[in-house]
């Protein structure tokens, strides 16, 4: 990046709050050397409000820790690794921090857990920065005891390559755990952040052990790159550059190089195409306020729409087609996302977005009817399909798309508004009660008959519970 980013944290201490300060004082009247480590002080630069404050203090052993922070609530949860949940209540406001002694790591085996950790409070801050993954997470801040309060700490360049842009390993201890490299992919994601070429290198060479991670790590990865991402095509794009996408997500791998017609989708291949869409999704996701679930359903739909292109991609008529490519994507979509262990009500609500992604545009085009609608209401919810409609025509470069003229999606909703399915599929008006209640038995045929019920709704042969009374009175007669 040719421009230097600006850091408003430079020019502004780190916010310590009555909480923080209360644990520091502790602390520091104990001996030990407090410094704020990692995310936090990363944040804090950039401008933003920190979160999840992890404290690192140098100088005390572990016991000693223990015993400056009896006045406060202690979790042994991390004990055995140094590390310490500690919850702190000051002015009637209760904060949670991590407070750690410095640590040695040490690699005993394969893949994300194969580590022998040993705390040693002799460390110094430089030391202990050598485990860390990226540069830009490796800067702490001094807060007492040893050294001038809000000193930046800053043994491996992490200011100027966040100042840059750049996302470069502290040291060789990167090899040793796979799952950096996804958080690469989900930091640029994040950050809009180049990774250095060397570390672009590193991460290569560790896609033999990525089939080491326990899937909700690889879940959790890229749930993060999805949710929390500005530009999620930034951390696609690093799961490509460095191997991973081929090595874990084999079904979105696939899209690189998948020809489309030019006319239809003139910014190139599915791979291509796919990068857009998620960023327009991302974008809606924001626009809109959705929840972190709503977030993640919208975009990772917006990942796999396409994934049954590779599958059904041929050139016909003259024309690159992809007949059906929305209902043959169900099987690498539910393929991918098991294989990470996406919750399986996710990859129900996924595959329904991916098998009627192209419905408001064919809808529109049809004019369709009312049942046509109610119908559709009834597969998937239509406000959460419309975004990846929009998404999916604006991740393209035609001219329709540049302008931002799209009209199916308004059209549907406003038709769904009408019919009163917007926000939920429609329920049935006729119900086993009302059977009953005419001296029907309860049996197989009392439940087609309630199908046929419904089907007659959705058809709209009536409209409230009178009208569906009337339908049944009508039916038993043996009218229509």
């Amino acid at each position: 990046m040719s421009a230097l980013l600006p850091l408003p944290g430079l020019a502004a201490p780190f916010p310590v709050s009555p909480a923080l300060g209360a644990l520091v004082e502790a602390v520091v009247r104990a001996g030990g050397r407090p410094l704020a480590v990692g995310g936090a002080v990363r944040d804090h630069l950039r401008g933003l409000p920190p979160k999840d404050i992890d404290l690192e203090v140098y100088g005390l052993p572990l016991a000693a820790l223990e015993r400056a922070l009896a006045p406060f609530t202690v979790h042994a949860v991390g004990r055995a690794f140094g590390v310490l949940k500690v919850d702190v209540e000051a002015l009637g406001a209760r904060e949670c921090f991590d407070v750690a002694l410095p640590r040695r790591e040490s690699k005993a085996g394969r893949g994300h857990k194969g580590f022998v950790v040993e705390s040693d409070p002799s460390m110094t801050p430089a030391d202990a920065a050598l485990r860390r993954d990226f540069t830009v997470n490796a800067i702490a801040v001094e807060l007492g005891g040893g050294g001038a309060a809000g000193a930046l700490v800053d043994p491996s360049g992490g200011v100027a390559d966040l100042q840059a842009g750049v996302l470069r390993h502290v040291s060789a201890a990167f090899d040793e755990d796979p799952l950096r490299v996804l958080r690469g992919a989900q930091f640029a994601a994040r950050f809009s952040f180049e990774v250095a070429p060397e570390t672009v290198e590193r991460c290569r060479a560790l896609c033999g052990e990525l089939n080491t991670l326990p899937k909700e790590r690889v879940w959790g990865e890229l749930g993060k790159l999805l949710v929390r991402g500005v530009w999620p095509s930034a951390g696609l794009h690093v799961l490509w550059q460095t191997g991973a996408l081929a090595a874990l997500f084999p079904e979105v791998a696939a899209l690189v190089g998948c020809a489309q017609e030019p006319e239809w989708h003139p910014e190139g291949d599915v791979w291509t195409h796919t990068l857009l869409v998620v960023d327009e999704a991302a974008q809606l996701a924001r626009r809109d306020g959705l929840d972190d679930g709503e977030a993640l359903r919208l975009v990772l739909g917006a990942l796999c729409h396409d994934l049954g292109k590779p599958l059904t991609t041929a050139f016909e008529d003259g024309r690159l087609r992809s007949k059906d490519h929305e209902a043959q994507g169900e099987a690498p979509t539910r393929a991918l996302l098991d294989r990470i262990g996406a919750p399986h009500d996710l990859v129900d609500d996924v595959v329904a977005l991916v098998r009627e992604h192209l419905k408001p545009f064919h809808l529109y085009k049809e004019q369709a009817s009312d049942a046509a609608v109610r119908r559709l209401a009834l597969r998937v919810p239509l406000p959460r399909l419309v975004r990846l409609a929009r998404a999916d025509h604006l991740g393209r470069t035609t001219d329709d798309a540049l302008a931002h003229d799209d009209p199916a999606g308004e059209w549907l909703l406003e038709r769904a508004a009408a019919l009163a399915v917007a926000d939920a599929a429609p329920k049935p008006m006729l119900l086993g009660r009302h059977l009953l209640a005419r001296g029907l038995v309860a049996g197989p045929a009392l439940g087609a008959l309630l199908k046929e019920a419904f089907e007659a709704q959705l058809d709209g042969r009536f409209a409230d519970e009178a009208g569906a009374l009337a339908w049944l009175e009508a039916r038993l007669r043996g009218g229509t």
